[in-house]
C-alpha cells in the first residue's frame, strides 16, 4: 500500500502532508516554493510509493469555487501532464488555514511561530489529509 500525499496549493508557497503507508496517520512533510512543486513531487515518488494525490479544493461560503481555484486548474493539468500514473482527488479545503492557525495556538507555539506562513500551509495540508481519512 502506498501513501497518499495532500497538497494546498498556493500562490507562492504549497503546504504538502503525507500518510505512513498504512494510510493512517496524516503528518506534514514540508512546505515548498509552488514554482518547484512538480519536481519536488517527481524526486518524492521515486523515493516514495504514493498510491494518490490529494488537492484541496478552496471554496467560497455559498459553495462557489474561490479566485484560487483558476490557479489550481492549471496546476492539476501539469500534474496530470507530469506525473500520470498517480490519480488526483479533491478535498474541500475550506476553513484549513483559520483552523491551521487555532492549531498553532492550541500547541502553545510562539507569536512569532504563528507568523511562519509556510506552517501554516503545511499544517493546512495535514487537515486536509485528514478531513479525507476521516470521511474514508
Amino acid at each position: 500500500m502506498g501513501r497518499l500525499l495532500a497538497i494546498d496549493y498556493g500562490k507562492v508557497r504549497t503546504g504538502i502532508a503525507i500518510t505512513d503507508e498504512l494510510q493512517i496517520i496524516a503528518s506534514g512533510l514540508t512546505t515548498v516554493l509552488t514554482k518547484d512543486l512538480i519536481s519536488f513531487l517527481k524526486d518524492y515518488i521515486t523515493k516514495e510509493n504514493v498510491d494518490l494525490f490529494l488537492v484541496g479544493e478552496p471554496k467560497q461560503m455559498n459553495n462557489q469555487p474561490s479566485e484560487s481555484e483558476i490557479l489550481i486548474i492549471k496546476f492539476l493539468e501539469a500534474l496530470e501532464k507530469a506525473i500520470p500514473n498517480i490519480p488526483i482527488e479533491r478535498v474541500d479545503e475550506r476553513f484549513t488555514s483559520k483552523m491551521a492557525f487555532q492549531t498553532m495556538i492550541d500547541s502553545g507555539l510562539s507569536k512569532k511561530k504563528r507568523q511562519n506562513k509556510a506552517l501554516i500551509d503545511e499544517i493546512s495540508a495535514t487537515l486536509i489529509l485528514q478531513n479525507y481519512l476521516n470521511s474514508r
